[in-house]
């Protein structure tokens, strides 16, 4: 069997190689910009069927502290990753993130899976260090992010 390009073939649509997502606020936008860099968004509108995940590159300590807002998602579970960009040490975050679970604030200092249950409320989120740039993604097992605008 031949080796497709990604813009053929029966799942050519399953491969997401393009940053999307959500409209962030005019307000925001410019914000997020100097701190982070969106990679790739899916959901179940950019890929039918598939649930919610984000990803990005915080690069340095924003300027609005803390940057996302308390918020809950009572229909589903939320995976949230910080990871290192040192493959040499790749558990020293090469940084400093404060993320509060149930109103526990945890200072994660290395790369870290977070299991956030439904209904569990979870931020705000302080991004306090930047050595290196920090992987960040967030998945919802949903086919959309849904709830309040963490971004205002």
């Amino acid at each position: 069997m031949a080796i497709l390009n990604n813009d053929s073939g029966k799942y050519a649509a399953n491969i997401v190689q393009v940053c999307g997502g959500p409209t962030m606020s005019a307000d925001f936008k410019p914000i997020y910009d100097k701190f982070a860099k969106r990679i790739i968004w899916i959901d179940g509108e950019v890929c039918p069927g598939a649930f919610q995940m984000n990803t990005a590159w915080y690069h340095s300590v924003p300027e609005r502290d803390p940057i996302f807002g308390p918020h809950t998602h009572n229909d589903c579970d939320e995976l949230i990753g910080f990871f290192s960009s040192d493959p040499e040490n790749p558990y020293d975050l090469g940084g400093e993130i404060e993320f509060t679970i149930d109103d526990e604030p945890h200072l994660l200092t290395k790369s870290s899976i977070i299991f956030v249950p439904a209904g569990v409320s979870h931020n705000p989120m302080r991004i306090l260090k930047v050595d290196r740039p920090i992987f960040h993604f967030s998945v919802i097992t949903k086919t959309a992010y849904e709830g309040v605008d963490t971004y205002e």
